[in-house]
């Protein structure tokens, strides 16, 4: 909590307390001694207040709690001791208030020690309340730097990965000395490029993500025979549309890995609605054959971690739904703004 909204809480905390020694003032029934009275009762609760609320750290800080109870009675008992000498004396001396008015001095004691408590009670309120917001400020900060470390390591598991297999593409492409090489070349400087300068914020352009995926399934189709091989449809309008940088990369990258090449075409499928509320993003593609449906510990960088990278980015705003059905495998993803 900042420090003015802690002195805030101080300054409203006297002010009700001067309000509750003035009520006599406000219903007009006061005595001689009103003012005074009153001045010395919020000097002394000031002092009350202040005891217990730099005390309170030491005693909440030491593990043995019947010791800290017992310090807290004595350190309040102290006070009350204290509280009861001072008012004797500064009536007594001070302001020579006569005998008869200073008798029974048993009944000072108790009415110091009924507000020694009522103080202590204020100061170990607000102070635990402050701590409180402190410590539950300092939590959401450490869960920020946590999640910004975890979604870092994730996000620096994707491009390696992909940058391993697009340059394997390349080198094929090479070595078959295909002229498609130099336009692969250009596909990866455009990757290349939105992966340095434009992937590393925690949000993107959605027509920019969509441009570099436009961009990864040209570089795989020049591996192909067929053009469409793939098929990618785009219903919306992706401007002004935000989204998290190289989310959608691992399900198409997946496809193309895990998925037939000699199936029926388009061997791959992939599909993204935008709406207003709503992102939709669904990929499709043929097994080979004999080959299992992908698992969330699938090698590369898995569905488990694309499933944790979504709970930080979109936590309690997405679904992410996987099925295998026949010669297919689907995924479909929903992200909610």
């Amino acid at each position: 909590m900042k420090r003015k909204f802690k002195i805030l809480i101080h300054v409203i905390y006297w002010f009700y307390m001067i309000n509750q020694f003035l009520y006599p003032w406000y219903i007009n029934k006061t005595d001689p001694y009103f003012w005074t009275d009153s001045s010395l009762s919020l000097a002394l609760g000031l002092m009350n207040f202040y005891a217990f609320y730099f005390t309170l750290p030491f005693l909440i800080k030491n593990r043995n709690i019947f010791l800290s109870i017992i310090t807290g009675l004595g350190i309040l008992f102290v006070i009350a001791i204290g509280r009861y000498y001072v008012e004797i004396l500064f009536w007594k001396e001070i302001i020579h208030l006569p005998p008869k008015e200073m008798a029974h001095p048993d009944e000072w004691f108790y009415s110091g020690l009924r507000l020694s408590i009522i103080s202590g009670a204020y100061a170990i309120l607000i102070k635990f309340a402050i701590d409180w917001f402190d410590s539950q400020k300092l939590k959401a900060e450490l869960v920020n730097q946590t999640q910004a470390s975890e979604l870092a390591l994730l996000r620096s598991q994707v491009n390696p990965h992909f940058l391993f297999n697009t340059l394997n593409n390349i080198y094929s492409l090479v070595c078959k000395k295909s002229p498609d090489a130099p336009e692969a070349i250009m596909k990866l400087s455009a990757i290349m490029r939105y992966m340095l300068y434009d992937a590393n914020t925690d949000r993107v352009l959605l027509e920019k993500e969509i441009e570099y995926l436009q961009s990864f399934i040209e570089l795989q189709k020049l591996r192909q025979r067929t053009q469409d091989f793939v098929e990618l449809s785009i219903q919306g309008d992706v401007i002004g549309k935000t989204i998290a940088p190289m989310l959608l990369i691992p399900f198409v990258e997946n496809a193309f890995k895990h998925g037939s090449k000699t199936g029926p075409s388009p061997a791959i499928r992939i599909h993204i609605v935008i709406e207003q509320h709503q992102f939709l993003f669904e990929v499709t593609n043929y097994l080979r054959k004999n080959f299992l449906a992908p698992r969330d510990s699938h090698q590369g960088i898995g569905l488990q971690n694309i499933r944790r990278r979504l709970e930080l980015l979109y936590p309690g705003k997405y679904s992410l739904e996987t099925r295998s059905e026949k010669d297919q495998y689907m995924i479909k993803l929903i992200i909610l703004s």
